[in-house]
């Protein structure tokens, strides 16, 4: 059994173990949460009571979540000691238990640790963050269609500029590499021509691998198998037609992920053109087809038709008879788009896009992007899921005015709440939350964030007082 300096592990309860990266979950596990800081003294309250309600109703007793508080924080501060922001009881809960959820919290300043948020990410290796980002009908936004909107963005926790492998513009160490690499390593390219890193340059290294890449967009696809119809489709999102062999190179691994270890449940969309063509005239012509597949096939060298001929032909011989007669339309869609390109797809053509699949600071970008179309991050719920733990958690901050008022929208973290009953397959009880708490804003029981942008404005509800509507509305 685990051993906690100052915590009391709950007598009842089974710890969520995981198999292949899967929870085994009993009837009663023991599930740490952390209240977090500034209004999480409001909205965990209402969350826990959210969570209950929903589980005692769905399966009459028979099921229950034993609840283990644990800290991190300022409110860890208060109990362990000044700058113990995420003391070893908190981390040993999370390593026994397997699953947590947590309320928002403080980034520590003046020190301590970087952040808490991308400590528990790194220390407990949750390389996939899970963004949901849907509408609920009655939530007012900016965006003139909303409801066109239901995207899941899978944004890699570990690797890319959040590593923080970094140094100052005055840094020392900083300005030796500097000039290693302008002295050494950039001439023995020979591609990067007399480019130099000018003096005075903070420097931060943004490290992409190939497994890193291909066990993140596992995750995405394997989610993408438990949809239905078009939305069995990922999206890989990437910025390389610049960083060609980073944000490329994860392009790449994605679709070489796809064509092998998914080669029986998986298309590329290039393969679905052919594969298309092909049945929509079966005498057409492997030249015709690629002519179809190529803008400007006509005009390219005669290598270049060669190579495009030869990939027509490839398909066709290697999935024609697996993935074609329409077969292929069942199957998990995997293309992908341009970092920037999807940042207007998303408002202008959103009902094409699924499961987003990103490198770390593009999903950060997207998700909060996507967030704000269907009500912002107070309706926002995250995940950060990895092979032997699961942390389910707010996306806004503390706001630390609204404390204690009773008045803070509690919405994100119930929402991670049923992200977190999904997780452990309790699929009847986040089924009874997502419509409680639709029904609740439809009807515009609502807390004052989203009540003060209704039109005709509502009055509010406290947070408390929206947790009691969406149980109301089970």
């Amino acid at each position: 059994m685990a051993q906690f300096e100052k915590l009391t592990a709950p007598t009842q309860g089974t710890p969520i173990r995981f198999e292949n990266g899967q929870p085994v979950v009993a009837n009663n596990p023991i599930i740490p949460f952390i209240r977090g800081d500034g209004t999480g003294v409001d909205i965990w309250p209402a969350t826990q009571k959210v969570l209950d309600a929903a589980v005692a109703k769905a399966y009459d007793g028979n099921k229950t979540i034993e609840w283990f508080k644990v800290y991190a924080g300022d409110e860890a501060c208060d109990l362990y000691g000044t700058y113990q922001y995420l003391p070893e009881d908190t981390l040993e809960a999370i390593r026994t238990y397997g699953v947590a959820i947590k309320g928002p919290l403080t980034t520590p300043v003046g020190g301590g640790i970087r952040s808490l948020n991308v400590a528990l990410r790194q220390i407990f290796d949750l390389y996939s963050c899970v963004r949901p980002c849907r509408y609920y009908a009655g939530t007012p936004s900016p965006h003139r269609r909303p409801q066109d909107l239901d995207v899941i963005v899978y944004r890699e926790n570990t690797e890319d500029i959040y590593m923080g492998v970094e140094w100052e513009a005055d840094d020392p160490v900083g300005q030796e590499l500097r000039k290693h690499l302008n002295d050494v390593v950039i001439p023995a390219n020979g591609k990067l021509g007399k480019r130099q890193i000018p003096e005075g340059s903070g420097i931060g290294i943004k490290p992409v691998s190939k497994h890193g890449s291909q066990r993140h967009i596992r995750k995405a696809i394997q989610h993408a198998l438990r949809l239905q119809g078009d939305k069995r489709h990922v999206t890989l999102v990437h910025k390389g037609n610049i960083m060609k062999f980073t944000e490329g190179a994860f392009r790449d691994w994605g679709y070489e992920l796809a064509t092998s270890e998914f080669r029986d449940v998986c298309i590329t969309e290039r393969e679905s053109w052919i594969l298309g063509n092909l049945e929509q005239d079966p005498n057409l012509s492997v030249q015709a087809n690629a002519r179809m597949i190529e803008p400007g096939y006509d005009s390219l060298t005669p290598e270049k038709t060669t190579a495009i001929d030869a990939e027509v032909q490839s398909v066709i011989d290697a999935i024609g008879s697996s993935h074609g007669n329409g077969k292929w339309k069942q199957m998990v869609m995997v293309d992908d788009r341009i970092a920037d390109s999807i940042f207007q797809q998303i408002q202008t053509r959103p009902q094409e896009y699924s499961i987003l699949a990103t490198l770390n600071l593009n999903g950060d970008y997207i998700s909060d992007a996507a967030a704000a179309m269907v009500g912002g991050l107070g309706m926002a719920p995250g995940a950060n899921i990895g092979e032997t733990a699961a942390i389910f958690e707010a996306t806004h901050g503390t706001a630390p005015k609204h404390a204690g008022l009773d008045r803070i929208n509690p919405g994100s973290v119930i929402l991670s709440g049923v992200m977190m009953l999904e997780f452990l397959g309790w699929q009847e009880a986040a089924d009874l939350i997502t419509k409680g708490l639709s029904t609740a804003i439809a009807d515009k029981q609502v807390t004052y964030d989203l009540a003060r942008l209704m039109e005709p404005q509502v009055e509010p509800v406290s947070c408390s007082g929206f947790a009691d509507a969406i149980i109301n509305r089970f």
